[in-house]
This record gives C-alpha cells, structure tokens and sequence, in this order.
C-alpha cells in the first residue's frame, strides 16, 4: 500500500497538470481569435458619459473616429453611433442627457466635425446629435437623390429611431440650412426652432439663377463629372484653396481671407471623407439639385412655418439671405457677425455658442 502511493499522488497531479495545460491553451486559442480590439474593449469599462447607442453596427466607413480617437475629453462626453435607414447607414455622434434635443448639420465640404469645437459647450441641459448628412462624412450607402427634402426624409428616419420624434431643435450650417427647412416643413411635429447659418434659401424669393453667379464655386460644382474629375487625387489642395477663397459677392468679396479660416487639423479630417468617391460625389450633388431644391421649396412655401427661426448670416448678407428665409418662415429674425465670413463655426464659435443658448435656453 504504501510503496503504490507516490505512484497515485503522482498520477493525480500529473492529472491537474494536464487539465490546467489544456485551460490555458483553450484560453490561449480564445484570445487569438478574438475580433481585434474585443480584448480591450471588454477589459477596459465603458468611460463615456454620453447615452448609449440605440444598437450596435458594424461601421461600413473606416477611420470614422480618426479625428477623436486619441481624444480624451472627447470620448468621455461624446459617442460615434450608427443606425441605418432605408438602406443608408448614417452616421452621427451623441453627448449628454439633458431634456431638450438639439440637432446639428453640417454644410459643404464639411461633416459632423464642424461642429466638434462647440458640442461641448452646448451639454448643459442638452442631448446634443451632430449628423454626417446621407452620403457624406462616415454616413454610407446609395442615397437616390441630394434634393433636400430627400435628405431631410434619412434625418427624419434617424431621430424616430433614435426616440426623438418631437421638440428637437435643429443648428444648421451652409446646406444643412436646406435639409434643416425641408425637415421642419415635412416634418412638423418633429421640429420645434430652427437656428440657421449663412445659406441662401432658394425659393419663393430667391432662385437659384440668382445665387450661381455669387460664387465661382457654384458654377464649378454643377459641372458632371468634370469637377470630380479634376478634384479628385487633389483634394486636400481643392479644400484649402476653398476654405481660404470662398467669400460670395462681388470680385472683391471673393478674394482670399485674411487667414485660413478653417484649421489644419479640420482640413485634414475633410480630406479623409472627401477623398472617399461617393463622399465626394455627393456633395458636388448638393449644388446640381439646386434648382429641384427651388421648386420644392417653393411648394412647401406655400405653408409657412411657425416655429422660432433665427438666421446668423456673414458680416453683409442678411440682406440677401434673411428675405428668403422670411419667405419660409415669416416671423424668421437675423443678425450678422461683425468680421466673420462663411466659416463663422470656426472664426468666431463664442458667439455662435452665445446666440444658441440665447435662441435655445435650457433654463
């Protein structure tokens, strides 16, 4: 009995000994196939403070958050979200939990990331959602046509599924303006004010044969396909010389600003979206339906709105762009900022910031 002993001791450790091997290589081959970045994803907790996406999708548009990924101050407040709608998946980036609903969108050539200085500043009391339009940014899929109204239907869809189906208050910029009025005017229950920025609203008191002359670059980005045809491959050199040469107005107005406008750190994130085919596409698409954006409008004219309007306009222009959003919403106020050119988000977000939270108080 005793000599057998040490053989059964050694027997039942060798026995451990294995099935401990075999844990740790199951735990090994576990690991190794494993998505890339499940691993820390599970062991490192969710941080952010912002609401949780309504459910998870696989991002079709790679790089979406290289602007903010190494941001931290950013991902503790905000979220990259995706949800797809008719086909589309759009693209959108949520911060806060505050009652009231504030949406943001985006002009030409630009995304989500305009706005990305002043989010921040509008959490208090805010659930604040700032959209890369159908199409455009990191939001992709085949979008039948860039009439606004058709745009504003995807944003439409989006805020029913994220829950926002009334109040929302909408910021917009260039031709979100557009998309902004034609979601208001399809969409009234959904919309509740409207905070506009420096666009000229084609319609019922102003056509587009009136705008193209304004601005060299509303001739150019009707031309199909040349623009995308001399754009592309130079996209970074297009933008820059776009952001520092797109004053509308006479042969004076349209030289170049003072500085560049626009950041190189922004540039370089619209480089990236516009580089991508479709991206740049659509958005040359957003002029060459202008003129089906003026008959629309002109349609949905006839019903004026009711809800708050306010218009911020580049130093000199509410004379031309505040008429034509009066033409939609009658009650419509508007100021100018004293210096600013069309890139006002950027040159001057304090008071940007300032006429939100005048126009949209939380309290």
């Amino acid at each position: 009995m005793s000599a057998r002993q040490p053989a059964g001791g050694a027997r039942r450790r060798q026995r451990r000994h294995h099935r401990l091997s075999l844990v740790l290589l199951l735990l090994l081959v576990g690991v190794v196939a494993l998505p890339a970045g499940a691993l820390t994803a599970s062991a490192a907790p969710d941080a952010s403070t912002a609401p949780a996406c309504v459910r998870p999708e696989v991002p079709h548009s790679r790089g979406y958050d290289a602007a903010t990924k190494h941001d931290r101050a950013f991902n503790q407040r905000f979220r990259h979200c995706f949800l797809t709608v008719d086909g589309v998946q759009m693209h959108y980036v949520i911060g806060g939990t505050g009652p009231q609903t504030t949406v943001l969108l985006h002009g030409w050539p630009e995304s989500w990331y305009e706005f990305h200085g002043v989010l921040p500043e509008l959490l208090p009391g805010r659930t604040v959602i700032a959209i890369d339009l159908p199409g455009m940014g990191d939001s992709t899929g085949q979008v039948p046509s860039f009439t606004k109204t058709t745009l504003a239907r995807y944003v439409h869809g989006l805020l029913d599924q994220i829950g926002r189906q009334r109040d929302v208050r909408v910021v917009a910029h260039d031709f979100g303006v557009g998309v902004a009025y034609a979601l208001a005017a399809q969409y009234r229950e959904q919309v509740a004010g409207l905070f506009l920025m420096d666009f000229p609203l084609v319609g019922k008191a102003l056509s587009f044969a009136q705008v193209q002359p304004l601005s060299w670059h509303f001739s150019f980005n009707v031309q199909n396909p040349l623009a995308e045809d001399l754009v592309t491959g130079r996209e970074k050199t297009f933008l820059t010389y776009f952001f520092e040469h797109s004053q509308i107005g006479d042969a004076a107005a349209a030289t170049a600003t003072s500085a560049q406008p626009v950041p190189a750190s922004s540039i370089a994130e619209y480089t990236r979206v516009y580089s991508r085919p479709q991206v740049l596409h659509a958005g040359f698409e957003l002029y060459r339906t202008w003129a089906q954006d003026e008959a629309e409008n002109t349609r949905l004219q006839a019903a004026p709105l009711t809800i708050p309007v306010r218009l911020l306009t580049q130093d000199g222009f509410s004379g031309l762009m505040l008429p034509a959003v009066r033409a939609a919403a009658p009650l419509a106020t508007g100021a100018e900022v004293a210096g600013a050119s069309h890139w006002m988000v950027e040159e001057h977000p304090e008071r940007v910031i300032a006429e939100i939270n005048a126009f949209y108080p939380t309290r």
